[in-house]
């Protein structure tokens, strides 16, 4: 079980959120509202959570000292003891919860998500790959209830996209997919392959925060924009204006292309949500040691060697090489993805509250 740190600072704060959120004023920044409505949320739950520990920590004693007198009917006794185990069950948990709650949320949970999916190593299975990764993350958002808006799209000529680049609008979902950044390696036997032989291939996948404009300013003059007639599958989807937008934020070298939308204004609007969401992960990556400090180390080169998880058709078998976990294949390829990012989710928990006791040792 783990020692619960001194909980007189948590409740200081709750009672200084609680004065900010009594004063008049309060609403009139509405994001600045949610934010500390939302960690008045937290902190309350963890005091809440810690008043139930003590209370079970308090009948834990009654009951080993009433299991210890002899004065103390035989049969109380026994009830006392047979009581312990499920009590000490309790005081673990609720202590596992206190420690969740103290610690901070990142800022960014609470976002939407822009993802970017590209074919890597392996040809046209790479690609093929990419769609299949970009239909399971599908499956996964509409499971949840959120909504998938593509911004940019590569079509591959075998199938699957050489590049997919996606937005994801629902509660949390920053939270929920920020763990899926990294090389996505497949072991199959591909469809066109005559001789039944196993191929391993790859796809990339970068998970960014949706920036908002008060997150990053950008300079207009710092933006290169330039337009190009959208390429089409021919006939009426050959686009006849110069509508396709490629943008570079020239203090960073930054690119987006867009070609998705019939309109040049709706390409831009998508291209410029890109950028941003792109330059915050880069300034996101400076302020915290735990992310790489270039946007390449996100998601690697897309090199066979690097991979953070294999899917293993033949095998039927995924594996998460970060966490040593191994699941079944075929549900997790199909969208449902809640055990694995349950374990990823409570693996960065454990490594958190690791890291919250040592620093209250030191």
């Amino acid at each position: 079980m783990h020692t619960i740190p001194d909980i007189a600072p948590f409740r200081a704060k709750l009672a200084e959120l609680d004065g900010q959120m009594a004063d008049p004023d309060f609403y009139s920044d509405q994001r600045r509202a949610a934010e500390v409505a939302r960690e008045q949320q937290r902190l309350s739950s963890l005091v809440e959570k810690f008043e139930a520990y003590h209370a079970i920590v308090e009948q834990i004693e009654e009951n080993e000292a009433m299991s210890k007198d002899d004065s103390v009917e035989a049969e109380l006794r026994d009830m006392a003891v047979e009581e312990l185990e499920s009590l000490k069950a309790q005081r673990d948990q609720l202590a596992n919860d206190v420690l969740r709650f103290m610690i901070p949320p990142d800022a960014t949970d609470s976002r939407n998500s822009v993802m970017e999916i590209r074919g890597g190593a392996g040809g046209d299975e790479a690609n093929i790959f990419a769609g299949d990764l970009f239909r399971m993350y599908s499956r996964y958002a509409e499971a949840r209830g959120w909504r998938i808006e593509v911004i940019s799209s590569s079509l591959a000529d075998a199938g699957g996209f050489k590049e997919i680049i996606f937005n994801i609008s629902g509660e949390d979902a920053y939270k929920y997919l920020k763990f899926e950044s990294g090389v996505h390696r497949v072991q199959r036997v591909p469809a066109t392959e005559t001789q039944g032989r196993i191929h391993t291939s790859t796809a990339t996948v970068a998970v960014l925060p949706e920036a908002e404009e008060v997150d990053i300013e950008i300079n207009p003059n710092d933006l290169e924009i330039t337009t190009a007639r959208a390429s089409g599958s021919g006939g009426q989807h050959v686009n006849t204006t110069d509508s396709a937008v490629q943008m570079t934020h020239k203090p960073t070298g930054t690119m987006v292309y867009c070609a998705d939308e019939r309109s040049q204004i709706k390409n831009r609007a998508k291209a410029l949500a890109v950028m941003r969401s792109r330059l915050l992960q880069v300034k996101i990556d400076e302020e915290n040691a735990k992310y790489a400090a270039e946007r390449k180390g996100q998601i690697g080169t897309g090199d066979r060697s690097e991979r953070i998880r294999t899917y293993n058709y033949p095998q039927g078998r995924l594996t998460d090489h970060r966490i040593s976990l191994n699941l079944s294949l075929p549900p997790i390829i199909d969208g449902d993805l809640s055990d694995l990012i349950d374990a990823l989710q409570n693996h960065d928990y454990e490594a958190r509250i690791e890291n919250l006791l040592s620093k209250q040792k030191s």
